[in-house]
């Protein structure tokens, strides 16, 4: 052992720490133990051996220790150390290492900062720093490593610029900064970079526009952006780099037209400039470019007509244009490119008649033209298309009803999307001849009844046939359609009274996720399958209790049944359930009883909703367990209990409704830290809530102090995370108005503790709620004087202090509030003059009635003043127009009430979607 050169035990099992005695090996010169569970602290010694060239110790994730002062002189070339935990700091020692060549220190957790020294590895060729933990800017010495070929900082967790030194490393071949946090401009020196052959910038955070000394890189062949901040317009210096192979420039914001530059890029392949902001026509230049095989500008805003020069691209294979506003006729070249296999035209203005000729030798096997205003009909010729398996054509305007039958002649036809067309499906005997489709979306085609030929359909996999008007009972064969391979089936929105043939458990075995929203299903809640993750029954006529086979399903993600007339107690199954369950909503049904108490610990709940219901009791202090709710609505109960302290340690709560119960007492706990640091929505309103609002109590309430930008192009929404199938909803009273909110805006924030029992002074530190919508303290026993600091809530759009016992003068900081819409103060004992201008302007004699002491405009009680001041708005602070709104609120059948409510709302200077995402409840 004593002559040992070489010890390689890669993905050896050792599980247990390094003997010290390895140290001894004096003669050892190469250390492999790569993936093989080290325990314990690593003999550091080893770095020391005096003939060791190489050491791997990559992939131990729990392995402690630390790295010593490496001696001047050492021999070692090779130190891989990815995915280690040794401790404590690199020390400045490793610039001693002028031998090594190859360094990976890439998913380490070092502390501290990257050492200066690390610039004194003149013979360093390689270098993988990615994902590691390293604090700090990268330093500037990083430009000494003249030799280095390759540097991988992707994840890394530096701050500040790259350094302009980086353009100093001649030698250099690969530079990925994937994920990185560098801030500002991505340095102008990058462009000296001769050697570089692949450059990575993919979610970084780099911003500005692209230096156009990256025209410079003539050695490069690939550039990826993807997902970077990069803004403004492309240089046009980009078509200089000769060698390019790949561009990928998508999910970016660059701007203007596509340099026609681009097109001397005569060896590229693949070029990627999706969802940015491009605009102006498509760039005739790229036809110059015969080696392309992918292009994909979809998602820009390209107009006018698609060049039949596009034909040139003999080579092309992937072809990706939608999402834009191209207008004209389908160049027909593009149907018979010798090379197209995709082709995307999808969801732009398209017009002039489907034309498939001479298709016979057509490469296509997908085809997307939804979205287009096309002309009709379909051409039976398109069952030339020998090779197409997917097909889109939703929604493309046609005049005349489409013939379903045509598809059947596109034999290798797997997917078929015709929703959004008024579809003729004639009767005809079932081909066995016909396609077996595994993809079939037919929603929203106007059916009256399931297409007889889904008898033969034994091999689908998804199936839609949502937001027709197909009526009655479920026939019993369908219950076969698919009935061992069917993962996804949508029958929402239709007309289905119920099931031909009565079933305990549906028939489907594989299904994934049903849909069965919005018809007229009567009866008890049908069961799903074991195999079902995703399983929505709301808004029907369903009745019962819930069958208690239910609590089989033990892959339940999603279950919401809401909106029926189900009754009977909560099945205590579904605490059992939250360990993989992430939402449930049992909302507006007739259930009664207690909630289950057996929420057990690892619960993945999100959304919780119980509302509208006659459940009584107590909110089960197991649902602490449930570390990840996200909305707890509990609104409209019979429950009868004091505020859940507790439920503040409850690190991702953004909304709580506990509206219209019987809840009671303080909702503050001086023993109780506090808490709600996300929260968006609380409405505590119509309990019996008692007692003082404490000063501190807000400001924890982090997610209400920080206004966000709302100035975005997109609004955002709670989602539920793990759920792309869901997005929670709610009823808020906005502007004295109840409004069914379908989706929630992240930026939505509100409070309402009306009708409640509250007294003392409102507390001053609820200004510091900069990012609050609506605010509704009315209907409680406040005292004092209206907070001036609520001159700060610069956001607010409603504002309910009415039926209290405030004192004093409104305060004039709320002139400020330049999107206030609704505001009402009636019945106080307010006092003094009305402040005069701003939204105060546009507020009626209602806001302010009852309250004695006031005067002036819009009361006739004169304060006696000769003249009146007044608040002239800004230009920046116009007020829109008005806005009526009639919201009917919908009652079910456990007693609720149906009413109309009318009003009047501002429509405030706000994002036309900021607007248009308050829908009403109709």
């Amino acid at each position: 052992m004593t002559y040992l050169r070489e010890l390689h035990l890669d993905y050896v099992n050792i599980s247990s720490s390094l003997p010290q005695s390895l140290a001894n090996l004096s003669s050892l010169t190469s250390l492999s133990l790569s993936e093989c569970i080290l325990l314990g602290e690593f003999p550091s010694d080893i770095f020391l051996l005096p003939k060791i060239q190489a050491i791997d110790v990559s992939g131990n994730y729990i392995l402690t220790g630390f790295l010593p002062n490496f001696r001047s002189g050492s021999s070692l070339k090779q130190l891989r150390l990815s995915s280690t935990n040794f401790s404590g700091e690199l020390l400045d020692a490793i610039g001693n290492l002028k031998s090594l060549n190859f360094l990976d220190l890439s998913g380490t957790n070092f502390l501290g900062e990257l050492p200066k020294s690390i610039g004194n590895l003149k013979s360093l060729n390689h270098l993988d720093l990615s994902g590691a933990n390293f604090s700090g800017e990268l330093p500037n010495s990083i430009g000494n490593l003249k030799s280095l070929s390759h540097l991988d900082l992707s994840g890394a967790n530096f701050l500040g610029e790259l350094p302009s030194s980086i353009g100093k490393l001649e030698s250099l071949n690969t530079l990925y900064l994937r994920s990185t946090n560098f801030s500002g401009k991505l340095p102008d020196s990058i462009g000296n970079l001769n050697s570089l052959n692949y450059l990575e910038l993919d979610s970084s955070k780099f911003s500005g526009e692209i230096p156009p000394s990256i025209g410079n890189l003539s050695q490069l062949t690939s550039l990826s952006l993807y997902g970077s901040n990069f803004h403004g317009q492309l240089p046009s210096t980009l078509g200089n780099i000769a060698k390019l192979t790949s561009l990928d420039l998508g999910n970016s914001l660059f701007s203007g037209k596509v340099p026609s530059s681009l097109g001397n890029l005569t060896q590229l392949e693949q070029l990627l400039l999706s969802n940015n902001n491009f605009e102006g026509r498509f760039p005739v230049s790229l036809t110059n470019i015969t080696k392309l095989t992918q292009i994909d500008i979809s998602g820009n805003q390209l107009k006018g007509s698609i060049p039949s020069e596009i034909s040139r691209h003999t080579n092309l294979s992937f072809l990706a244009l939608s999402q834009n506003s191209l207008t004209g006729a389908i160049p027909s070249v593009l149907y018979t490119m010798p090379s197209l296999s995709v082709l995307y035209l999808d969801q732009n203005q398209l017009t002039g008649p489907l034309q498939f000729q001479n298709i016979s030798s057509s490469q296509l096997n997908f085809l997307a033209l939804s979205g287009n205003k096309l002309d009709g009909p379909v051409p039976r010729s398109i069952s030339n298309f020998t090779k197409l398996h997917k097909l889109y054509l939703s929604s493309i305007n046609l005049k005349d009803k489409m013939e379903l039958n045509i598809f059947f002649q596109v034999k290798e036809l797997q997917l078929l999307d015709l929703s959004g067309n008024n579809l003729l499906v004639s009767k005809e005997n079932i081909n066995s001849t016909h396609p077996k489709f595994s993809y079939l979306y037919l929603s929203s085609c106007n059916l009256r009844e399931f297409p007889d030929f889904l008898k033969a359909q034994n091999e689908l996999d998804t199936l839609n046939l949502s937001n027709n008007k197909i009526e009655g009972k479920i026939p019993k064969w369908f219950c076969n359609v698919g009935k061992g391979t069917l993962q996804s089936l949508n029958l929402s929105f239709n007309l289905l009274s119920g099931f031909e043939q009565p079933l305990k458990v549906l028939p489907w075995k594989s299904i994934y996720i049903l849909d069965l929203r919005s018809n007229m299903l009567q009866g008890s809640l049908p069961i799903p399958p074991l195999s079902t993750s995703y399983f929505f029954a709301s808004n029907n006529n369903l009745t019962g209790k819930i069958p208690q086979m239910i609590c089989n399903m033990n892959s339940l993600q999603v279950l919401d049944i809401s909106n029926n007339r189900l009754n009977g107690h909560i099945p205590q199954c579904f605490g059992h359930f939250s360990s993989f369950l992430s939402v449930l909503n049992m909302r507006n049904n007739c259930f009664q009883g207690s909630i289950p108490k057996t929420f057990i610990k690892g619960c993945t709940l999100m959304t919780l909703d119980f509302s509208h219901n006659q459940i009584q009791g107590k909110i089960p202090r197991s649902l602490v367990q449930c570390r990840m709710l996200d909305v707890l609505n509990l609104g409209n109960n019979n429950m009868s209990d004091a505020f859940p302290f507790w439920l503040q340690s409850l690190p991702e709560l953004r909304i709580l409704v506990l509206h219209a119960n019987r809840f009671h007492g303080p909702i503050w706990n001086p023993h109780t830290r506090f808490g709600f640091s996300k929260m968006h929505v609380i409405d505590l309103s119509h309990n019996n809530f008692s007692g003082k609002l404490p000063s501190e109590y807000f400001r924890t309430w982090n997610a209400m102090q920080m206004v966000p930008a709302k100035d975005k192009a997109q609004p955002e929404y709670m989602r539920i995370q793990s759920s792309y199938y869901y997005e929670d909803s709610m009823t808020v009273v906005n502007k004295g108005i109840e409004i069914f909110l379908v989706k929630i805006l992240t930026i939505f924030t509100a409070i309402d503790l009306s009708n409640n029992r509250f007294d003392g002074e409102i507390p001053d530190t609820m200004g510091m709620l900069k990012d609050l919508i609506v605010l509704n303290l009315s209907s409680n026993s406040f005292t004092g004087h209206i907070p001036s600091s609520w001159g700060n809530l610069t956001e607010l759009e409603s504002l309910d202090l009415s039926r209290n016992k405030l004192l004093g003068e409104i305060p004039h900081q709320l002139l400020s509030l330049t999107f206030l819409a609704y505001l009402n103060l009636s019945n106080n004992q307010l006092m003094g003059l009305i402040p005069q201008g701003g939204q105060f302007w546009t507020f009626d004699n209602s806001s302010f009635e009852g309250n004695l002491g006031l005067c002036g405009p819009p009361l006739s009680k004169k304060c006696g003043y000769s003249e009146i001041p007044t608040f002239e708005p800004s230009k920046e602070s116009s007020f829109g127009e008005w806005f009526n709104w009639k919201v009917v609120v919908i009652g079910y059948a456990c007693g609720f009430v149906i009413g109309l409510v009318t009003g009047h709302v501002i429509i405030s200077k706000r994002p036309n979607w900021f607007v248009r995402t308050f829908r009403v409840n109709l």
